[in-house]
């Protein structure tokens, strides 16, 4: 019985168990639920093309939480970057050009938003819900409230490269969703930006003691958080081959329910790269998943909030075992070790 407790013990600690077996029990009943659809490739193919521009933004915001604050500027900043990709595309007729300015257009809307809160005091969800406003609010002004084609993009290399389809089948989007979860677990969980963001999430004063400086490392996660939120613009404008106005506004919420279903603490302090990749494809799928099991398309909300509940409740549940885990991992870390 010792032994199997301490088993358990060590699957707990393992990072986003939890919510991967959410993620295989969900997939399992869809299969049975509705095998046509699941047992055939489409559907996953569909996930891949679809779920990335969600990933992503998950990815970056649980840096953000971690941190112990929050971001709801990301979906005015993918209308902002996307507007900028196609003025600067249509203007200049350089893609790459187009690209690097919208990724910047990002950075200077997380250097604002970090300036405020880093530096003025604002809370971040004050600060970066005005910023949603006004960036939202300038975009629709810049734009004339017009949507903004931009098909001539197609023969372009970099089309090909960002949402083109890998031996035909494959997603290129989806590779890069992969590629940024990679280097995002490593900038969490083995460098010093990593280390200095779970500090301040767990206690920001605690954090100053030890040398960490908090001012730099705010400014510098919400520079990150908007270059992130513009690259995933950016996905989504190559994708669509079109900018709106209204451009991620309807990942807001979703975003933000991938990252607490994988199970990121609110209160900061702990974040799961790989729980906001599974959860972020959860919440991708939900929607196709109830609508082909039968059931109507405006259970979808409710079963999310379900699948929500029940997957923080687990990690709630786990989180004494988990805990030791984090502590144990802060005591060893990077940061520790080169004071």
């Amino acid at each position: 019985m010792k032994h199997l407790k301490m088993s358990i013990a060590k699957l707990v600690k393992i990072e986003g168990l939890t919510i991967i077996g959410v993620f295989i029990a969900l997939m399992v009943f869809f299969i049975i639920t509705a095998p046509r659809v699941f047992t055939g490739y489409r559907i996953y193919m569909s996930f891949l093309q679809t779920v990335p521009p969600l990933l992503i933004l998950a990815l970056g915001l649980t840096l953000v939480i971690t941190a112990g604050e929050i971001d709801l500027s990301f979906s005015a900043i993918i209308a902002f970057s996307g507007f900028i990709f196609c003025y600067i595309f249509r203007t200049f007729g350089t893609p790459w050009l187009a690209f690097i300015l919208a990724l910047s257009s990002g950075a200077l809307v997380g250097l604002i938003n970090g300036w405020m809160v880093a530096k003025v005091g604002i809370p971040s969800i004050m600060a970066t819900l005005a910023a949603q406003f006004f960036w939202n609010g300038l975009t629709i002004l810049l734009s004339g409230g017009l949507s903004w084609n931009i098909k001539e993009i197609r023969p372009y290399f970099i089309h090909t490269l960002f949402v083109g389809r890998i031996g035909g089948i494959v997603p290129a989007q989806s590779l890069w969703g992969v590629g940024v979860a990679v280097f995002l677990w490593f900038i969490l969980n083995r460098h010093t930006f990593g280390e200095h963001i779970l500090f301040i999430g767990d206690n920001v004063d605690v954090a100053r003691v030890m040398g960490v400086n908090v001012t730099a490392t705010k400014i510098k996660l919400f520079v990150f958080m908007g270059v992130i939120s513009a690259f995933a613009g950016v996905l989504l404008t190559l994708e669509m081959i079109n900018f709106w106005t209204t451009q991620g506004a309807g990942l807001l919420l979703p975003t933000i329910a991938a990252v607490f279903i994988g199970g990121t603490s609110l209160a900061g302090g702990y974040g799961t790269v790989i729980g906001s990749f599974f959860g972020a494809y959860i919440v991708g799928s939900l929607e196709a998943g109830v609508v082909a099991s039968g059931i109507g398309g405006y259970w979808t909300r409710l079963v999310t909030g379900l699948v929500m509940a029940a997957s923080v409740g687990l990690n709630i549940v786990l989180s004494r075992e988990k805990g030791e885990g984090i502590k144990e991992r802060i005591k060893e870390s990077v940061f520790i070790k080169n004071l």
